[in-house]
């Protein structure tokens, strides 16, 4: 396919989701740049850009999911190789952003691991950032770098909408208060009743949910959430609704962390349906009858054109678009 994209564009992808990067650049009308990055024998990784980069305006597409350590150090090798091959601007595209989930101090003498990752994104050479709902906004604080912060929302509801959801026959759940945001812009955007989840963590992976607040007696109810990882919270909630009514259970998520055993679990819950986006990889082993994936490339696509040819993104999600998505 003959290149459409400007001479000095150039996509780069890690190891941690490959069809993602090529689907990025077919969107683009590019191929990807060619760079090797493997392992010594020891572990450690190496990276060797195949073609100049110098004066370039390059994208590195590297979501750090699990593996996470080791997609984010070869993220970081891959910056200081662009650095130090003297691209113009270096964008780390991160779809999914690892160690979000520790960026505050809820005991003493923890770590605030989500700041530890900007800085080293920053200082290995990254001079802006592309991502994907973060599971707390105030990360873009973070950096000291500009961060497009993009929202999965309008590709989730252009799903539901093709699939009929809406109106007062739909209810859109938020598992946790912290989800509230994004699960009333859905619900805005179907014309649908909001109903919220109140829980607590009283540890890491472990969820207690409390009460819901919202009335779902004979609706169809879709669960959103901006990551789904041992799917504990996700199907909790879809008991709690089971018991109070819900006709139908949809799960709608960006990231789709699927650790440990949750894809049984969720196999063996009340959802209907599991709809998620690739920013990370679902491997083969992974995959069951109930979860379908959605691309999340053509908006991670237009959003390098815009931000290539210096034009807005935040107009790219039109009515969609919130203050707090910002």
């Amino acid at each position: 396919m003959a290149s459409t994209a400007p001479d000095d564009l150039r996509i780069l992808s890690g190891n941690a989701n490959p069809n993602l990067s090529k689907a990025i650049a077919a969107q683009l009308g590019t191929p990807l740049a060619r760079m090797q990055a493997g392992r010594f024998s020891d572990g450690e990784i190496w990276v060797r850009i195949e073609e100049s980069v110098r004066g370039a305006d390059v994208f590195v597409v590297q979501p750090t999911c699990p593996p996470t350590s080791e997609n984010i150090m070869e993220l970081l090798v891959i910056l200081d190789a662009l650095k130090r091959a003297s691209a113009r601007r270096t964008t780390a595209v991160i779809p999914y952003y690892g160690y979000a989930r520790q960026e505050k101090k809820l005991k003493p003498r923890e770590p605030i691991s989500a700041k530890l990752m900007a800085d080293l994104i920053s200082v290995a050479g990254a001079n802006r950032v592309l991502t994907v709902d973060l599971h707390v906004q105030s990360i873009q604080g973070f950096f000291d770098v500009p961060v497009d912060h993009l929202p999965a929302g309008p590709i989730l509801a252009e799903d539901l909408i093709a699939r009929s959801f809406g109106g007062s026959d739909t209810v859109v759940v938020s598992p946790d208060v912290g989800g509230v945001g994004g699960a009333k812009a859905l619900a805005d955007r179907l014309s649908a009743a909001l109903a919220i989840i109140a829980k607590r963590r009283p540890e890491a992976n472990k969820v207690e949910a409390i009460e819901v607040i919202g009335e779902m007696e004979g609706k169809r109810v879709v669960l959103v959430d901006d990551i789904i990882d041992t799917g504990g919270s996700i199907v909790q909630a879809a008991e709690m609704v089971a018991a109070r009514g819900a006709r139908e259970i949809y799960a709608y998520a960006t990231h789709p962390v699927f650790s440990g055993d949750a894809v049984d679990r969720l196999e063996a819950s009340p959802i209907k349906e599991i709809v998620v986006t690739d920013t990370i990889p679902v491997p083969a082993s992974k995959r069951r009858d109930k979860i379908r994936i959605l691309s999340i490339a053509p908006v991670l696509g237009e959003a390098i054109r815009r931000v290539h040819g210096n034009m807005s993104v935040s107009t790219l999600f039109g009515r969609y678009w919130e203050e707090d998505k910002r």
